[in-house]
């Protein structure tokens, strides 16, 4: 077998999608990656990385076009490393995100489960609520986009597709205001400059945005002057915002967080509930998807009458407070401060008087809850990425509730959670994978577990 080399021009076959969006094919028995690519495609590449098992390519020039390629409707895509499909059919990006959610049960779970059609998004464009900008300047102008995949290179992308038009008038606003004062941007090298990040928010029920402006110091210049023009340019800007980060880090916000206008805080609707939203809260960036995930949990909780759930992970309180009505109890349990608060306000603002809410590490929070007596007929699992870890999967399985409902956002590690529960004599009865990041590598899923 010939080993490929760097800068070996090779025609690639591409036959299946990768977890990170790349496409896969075989020269010589090696696997060889390529960005932007469809299954299908045929395509002269040139090797930029050469290993012992596995090399990765550039596309050069598409030779045979898959049937699923599409033109990209993106100026800067795939130069932004915030979309992986773009390139290709929506139809075609739902089919991968649901064999990758069938792959990883089957792959890394080692597990049986009845996985059903994906819940596409009616829109692909402009339904994400929120965006973090990094900024950077370039020949003297601010410019405000995303970062260039595996970089903290900043690509310009004021109009991004994903994000509500409004957002591109309003960081308009802010480079004429940062550049007519001379607000210098942050530079992670020197650690100097002023202006790290944009964030911006919006309640798609409501039409109420939040401007949220990262610095690097204890006070931002000028601001009177910003706030002024940002309300003259939008007149739904309920609060505005500055969040002070002045570690050496990758984390966007910082712990200190100010308004310079309005409450500190949004509010929408979802689910028929009002909720607050603050900088640090979790809320699902998909409004519409978001309501019919929640649906779905809520279907999968209280099949059977379910009295008391204990919701982990809980956030703002959002997934939990709609479905307090038709619950005795429920228990909602978060690390951050801030959220907690919220998911008490939150409460009060819908009517709900069977609520408590704890603020605390999920394992140890849930172990509290089982020491206190604590059965739940179903607890609901919403970890990070990187999913629950052992303790905690031990802990919820000896609350012993009738059903788990696992909603997670990496189909690797609900599927090694699901496989832990699996030994805990809980059994994946159905997944079910909602698209809330379409053109993006992302893929949702809720899953319900019963008790053996």
């Amino acid at each position: 077998m010939d080993i490929l080399k760097k800068n070996d021009i090779i025609t690639l076959t591409v036959t299946g999608i990768t977890s990170e969006g790349s496409g896969v094919g075989h020269v010589n028995g090696m696997a060889v990656f390529v960005t932007g690519a469809a299954v299908g495609d045929v395509a002269e590449c040139v090797v930029i990385k050469a290993k012992s098992n596995y090399a990765i390519g550039k596309i050069q020039k598409i030779v045979t076009p898959s049937e699923d390629r599409t033109p990209s409707d993106c100026s800067v895509y795939p130069k932004c490393g915030g979309c992986a499909f773009r390139h290709m059919t929506y139809e075609a990006e739902l089919r991968h995100k649901e064999q990758r959610v069938k792959d990883a049960f089957s792959r890394i779970g080692h597990l049986d489960v009845p996985v059903q059609p994906i819940r596409g998004g009616d829109h692909y464009n402009h339904y994400r609520n929120k965006a973090q900008y990094p900024v950077a300047t370039q020949n003297g102008r601010l410019i405000a986009g995303f970062y260039a995949p595996y970089s903290h290179r900043v690509i310009g992308c004021r109009s991004c597709l994903l994000q509500p038009a409004e957002f591109e008038s309003l960081l308009k606003v802010i480079a004429r205001w940062a550049e007519r004062y001379k607000i210098p941007t942050y530079d992670e090298r020197s650690r100097k400059g002023r202006l790290r990040h944009i964030y911006l928010r919006k309640g798609f029920g409501t039409g109420e945005i939040m401007v949220c402006l990262v610095i690097n110091g204890d006070r931002l210049f000028k601001a009177k002057e910003l706030v002024s023009a940002l309300l003259k340019e939008n007149e739904n800007i309920k609060t505005v915002l500055v969040n002070r980060n002045t570690e050496d880090t990758n984390v966007i916000l910082g712990k200190e967080t100010d308004a310079l206008y309005g409450p500190g805080y949004i509010e929408d609707v979802l689910c028929g509930k009002r909720f607050r939203i603050s900088p640090l809260s979790f809320y699902q960036v998909n409004h519409d998807q978001a309501q019919r995930l929640y649906a779905q949990a809520a279907e999968f909780a209280l099949e059977g009458g379910a009295k008391t759930i204990v919701d982990l992970y809980c956030g703002a309180g959002t997934i939990g407070l709609t479905m307090a009505d038709r619950v005795e109890k429920l228990i909602g349990v978060e690390i951050v401060p801030e959220a907690v608060e919220d998911a008490k306000i939150n409460a009060k603002l819908n009517g709900v008087t069977n609520a408590e809410f704890i603020c605390g590490d999920a394992a140890k929070a849930a172990g509290t809850l089982r020491e206190r007596g604590v059965k739940p007929d179903a607890v609901i699992l919403d970890p990070p990425r990187k999913g629950c870890d052992e303790a905690l999967l031990n802990t919820v399985a000896g609350m012993a509730p009738e059903r788990i409902v696992y909603v997670s956002c990496d189909p690797a590690t609900l599927a090694r959670d699901c496989a832990v529960l699996q030994t805990l004599e809980y059994k994946t009865q159905t997944a079910v994978p909602f698209d809330l990041f379409p053109r993006t590598r992302h893929v949702e899923t809720v899953v319900l577990m019963t008790k053996k």
